[in-house]
């Protein structure tokens, strides 16, 4: 199944992001908790359009943050699969967002948002054909010209199949960061959710990426209808899911992890009570390598 086009020249690989420990989505609901405490938190993912619109309460909260934290950015509109031509509006105000957040990494999604200047406000899957991986192969390169960095690109949920690809999502995956130069943001719920909806084995994705490529973890909760699996972000991390984050770890080693929360957001002090348990998860993965491998792990750092 898997034929890729011929005569691609794989782009030189930038270092890999560094490793920022445990972090969560900056959202409203906690910016007080924050700012008033100390939690065990090493790092903020933002969602870059939320403060793109210079000046107002946001700027002034997020301006604090970056005095305490790493940020990293990461963006819902780029629609970097669309057939529209890419918004250079858009990445000038994400490039000016940068110079003031100075984040470590810039991120977005493997998808198209709309088209005839239509946006869909949703994140929209596509066909793993040799067609659309010299299509976004060309605008992540353009992407990342404008923007001076490395974009980092996030595997989306689905919940419809192609009837013609030349290849799995993980093999489109792989290629694409090897002809762009580019790392992924490995959303390890929307591989579970994959998996479930379509039948593909979770691990066999894992064990396709790969292991240099991955500067980021995303977990997260979803609504479990039985059949199907729907990404929502508004429920727990499940214990499967989890569980794939241990694999993950297993296979990319020490990778920056956060935990996204959209919908039905509970107090920071449970959320922060999840990440903790990512963190134990890693420093038990890595604990029992650094006993059974000669050579020197890199440590999963506590919070200061």
């Amino acid at each position: 199944m898997h034929q890729l086009s011929a005569g691609s020249q794989a782009k030189p690989p930038h270092a890999k992001p560094e490793f920022l420990g445990f972090g969560l989505g900056l959202r409203p609901p906690h910016y007080e908790a924050i700012l008033n405490g100390d939690p065990p938190i090493d790092w903020f993912e933002i969602i870059s359009e939320n403060y793109l619109v210079p000046g107002g309460q946001p700027m002034r909260i997020l301006d604090r943050i970056c005095e305490r934290y790493p940020v990293v950015m990461h963006g819902v509109s780029m629609s970097i699969a669309s057939t529209a031509p890419l918004d250079l509006d858009y990445l000038d105000s994400l490039k000016a967002l940068a110079r003031r957040v100075e984040p470590r990494w810039i991120s977005d999604h493997l998808c198209w948002n709309g088209v005839h200047g239509v946006n869909l406000h949703d994140l929209l899957p596509i066909p793993y054909t040799n067609e659309a991986l010299d299509h976004v192969t060309s605008r992540i390169h353009k992407v990342q010209e404008v923007l001076g960095r490395p974009l980092v690109v996030e595997n989306v949920s689905s919940y419809v199949a192609f009837a013609d690809e030349d290849m799995r999502e993980w093999e489109f995956l792989a290629e694409l960061t090897r002809r762009t130069g580019c790392f992924l943001l490995f959303d390890v719920n929307n591989v579970y959710v994959g998996a479930r909806n379509h039948g593909y084995d979770a691990l066999e994705f894992l064990n396709g990426i790969p292991k240099d490529r991955v500067a980021q973890f995303h977990l997260a909760g979803h609504e479990d209808h039985g059949d199907y699996v729907i990404d929502t972000h508004d429920h727990d991390v499940c214990d499967d899911v989890f569980e794939l984050y241990r694999a993950a770890l297993k296979r990319f080693g020490p990778v920056s992890t956060m935990i996204e929360r959209d919908d039905h957001i509970p107090p920071l002090d449970d959320v922060v009570a999840e990440l903790d348990r990512a963190r134990a998860i890693a420093a038990e993965v890595f604990a029992k390598r650094q006993t059974g491998a000669s050579g020197e792990t890199p440590s999963i750092r506590e919070h200061a």
